[in-house]
Order: C-alpha cells, then sequence, then structure tokens
C-alpha cells in the first residue's frame, strides 16, 4: 500500500500519510521515497501553490519505526553503513519538505513524535487539532534527533523550548505547543482539515510565482547575512516584476478591480 495520497484541489495539494496502522511511522516503509517524489511532483507543477500534509488516523506520525530498528544490532550493520542509510533516508525527506517548492501547512491531527514532530517542523505552518501531541522523543530510545530536528526546533521554539522538549524527550499538549510557538492555533479535531484548507486557500489567492520566490528567500534567509540576503532579495524583485502576476496584480489595484491570477 502507498504510504501517501497525493489530492489536488485547484492550487492546493493535500499529502495524507495514509498508514494509520504503523502510526503513518516514517521509516521501514517508502514513506521517504514518496514525500522525495511528491516534493519533486509539487516542484514542476506549476500550477500547486500551497501544500498540506496530515496524517490519516488517531496519529499525525509516530516518527522512526522502533521495532525496525532492531536490524541495526547485529555486527554487519556498522556505524558507517548506519550513518548512510541516514543520509539517504530520512534526512532526504528533511532536504525534500524543508525545501518544498510551495507554502507548507502541517494540519496535525494527533500525535507528532520524534521525526513526526520534525516533519511538522520542516513546514512553514502548523495548526494542531486539539488532541494533538509534540514530542521529541529521541532521547527516551536513546538516539539523537537524526533527522535534523536539533537544527529545526530551535528554530521553531527557541532554544531554551527546544532543549527542553529533546533532553526530557516529554510530550507537550496542543496548547502547550501553542504558547510556545511551535503552532500558530488550536481547533477541534473535526475542524482540522477546514482551517488548513481555508488558510491555504487564502494563501493560493496570491500569485504563483511570487508564493514559490517568497518561499525560496525565507529558507535562504536561515543563512545568510543581512547584506548577502538584501542582494538576493534585489534579484529575486527583478524577476517577480517581470511575471504578468505582478502585471496583473498592478493594473487590478489601478482598477479598482479583483487580481485574476492564471
Amino acid at each position: 500500500m502507498p504510504f501517501l495520497r497525493y489530492e489536488q484541489s485547484g492550487h492546493i495539494v493535500t499529502l495524507t500519510m495514509d498508514q494509520p496502522a504503523s502510526r503513518n511511522a516514517l521509516t521501514g516503509n517508502t514513506a521517504v521515497a514518496e514525500f522525495v517524489e511528491a516534493a519533486r511532483r509539487i516542484a514542476t507543477d506549476h500550477s500547486v501553490r500551497v501544500a498540506i500534509i496530515t496524517g490519516e488516523g488517531p496519529v499525525f506520525s509516530s516518527g522512526g519505526n522502533v521495532k525496525d530498528m532492531q536490524r541495526f544490532f547485529g555486527e554487519e550493520a556498522t556505524p558507517v553503513a548506519i550513518a548512510e542509510e541516514y543520509r539517504q533516508g530520512i534526512q532526504q525527506l528533511a532536504l525534500a519538505i524543508y525545501g518544498l517548492a510551495v507554502p507548507a501547512i502541517a494540519a496535525v491531527n494527533g500525535p507528532a513524535i520524534g521525526a513526526g514532530c520534525d516533519l511538522s517542523c520542516m513546514c512553514d505552518i502548523r495548526i494542531a487539532a486539539d488532541t494533538a501531541t509534540f514530542a521529541e522523543s529521541f532521547i527516551k530510545v536513546g538516539l539523537i534527533p537524526g533527522d535534523g530536528g536539533a537544527w529545526l526546533l530551535p528554530r521553531t521554539v527557541g532554544r531554551s523550548r527546544a532543549a527542553e522538549m529533546a533532553f526530557t524527550g516529554e510530550a507537550i499538549s496542543a496548547q502547550e505547543a501553542l504558547a510556545c510557538g511551535l503552532v500558530s492555533r488550536v481547533v477541534p479535531k473535526e475542524q482540522l482539515l477546514a482551517s488548513a484548507n481555508e488558510l491555504a486557500t487564502r494563501i493560493a489567492a496570491n500569485p504563483g510565482p511570487t508564493l514559490r520566490l517568497t518561499k525560496k528567500l525565507q529558507r535562504e534567509a536561515e543563512h545568510l547575512r543581512l547584506d548577502s540576503l538584501l542582494e538576493l532579495s534585489a534579484g529575486y524583485q527583478a524577476l517577480a516584476h517581470k511575471t504578468p502576476e505582478h502585471r496583473e496584480a498592478v493594473m487590478a489595484f489601478i482598477e479598482k478591480r479583483k487580481p485574476v491570477f492564471e
């Protein structure tokens, strides 16, 4: 069975993790390959302006498949081989989703554990159901965040809160996640997808090329000095000025009408 359901409605793609029996675990299956392929598909399909990532069933994602980790106990699983598996496995998922070409909304329907918590942090915006919980729980199974969580979580909730979550491995509630900025809103579970789609629709009402440029500029800003970012911004803005969507937006403003971005 495929791990992901890829569904498009207008300019919005919804990626649903669809293995509730395994609590939507991200390892020991085809999850990584399917997420990478979905990201490639979105990047090349310019009709897509927003992506929503959610989970089927009561759990968003339990992260790594703990039972599957037993195969690393044998002598044939050398440290070199394990490190390479991380590079070619879950770390490829992190690069694909964090680098997604369009704005991404995590609609967190239930517990987001370990790599599941980090998956939500790879997205730009997180909306939580009131049943959701979040745990950077790697320490509980004697591991470190091998999927980029040590980089993602502090940038989302700040260094102190991220350290507390990573060092204790304890879960926080949806309301606690809201208080520390891990999510931007908490809604009743039955309203989660409707809320995510309402927000996605508001985002998708804007010009597709400029949404992609804005997303990329924010990602590049994570690494650049202000002067370097300003130089990159000048180049991106030059591209934006030459898009038909910019022309349409300006003319619609002057003519006092609603713009039409096709």
